[in-house]
């Protein structure tokens, strides 16, 4: 499967609206969570995907240093329900740190993880560094990669 590496000006509008899309119906609609998807941070970041059939089926964007934190970030880790299980969030993700530190030359990379995805961040080599916190009304932790 191919991954597609794009900051925002390079992205179509179609692959815009299906980033969107898969960002709304699993972060707003199946986790039944309202927030304000459209943050302003995605002007600034490198959008990470994978499209099969013109559908956007995996997703991630790395924030630049200075966005979120001082750190890089990885932020909207997504897979649409029809492909999970099949090892594309491990994929993007592993791509994800990649990019930060080949094209980004920084050594460090932090997300907001929601909690019950700790052991999935802390096989990719993430350490928590935080309590608890409730974002969005969803239980986070910080992590970090060093």
């Amino acid at each position: 499967m191919k991954l597609h590496y794009k900051k925002f000006s390079e992205l179509t509008l179609e692959e815009l609206y299906y980033i969107i899309s898969l960002r709304m119906k699993v972060f707003i609609v199946e986790q039944n969570c309202p927030y304000n998807e459209c943050d302003g941070k995605d002007f600034n970041s490198i959008h990470i995907f994978a499209a099969e059939n013109n559908e956007i089926i995996s997703y991630a964007r790395i924030l630049l240093p200075g966005i979120s934190s001082k750190e890089a970030a990885v932020g909207r880790v997504v897979v649409s329900k029809e492909y999970r299980g099949k090892g594309l969030a491990k994929e993007i993700m592993n791509k994800a740190i990649d990019y930060i530190k080949s094209e980004l030359n920084e050594t460090s990379v932090r997300i907001e993880a929601q909690v019950y995805l700790e052991e999935f961040y802390a096989k990719l080599g993430f350490k928590t560094v935080s309590n608890t916190f409730k974002l969005d009304n969803i239980p986070h932790i910080e992590m970090l990669l060093m």
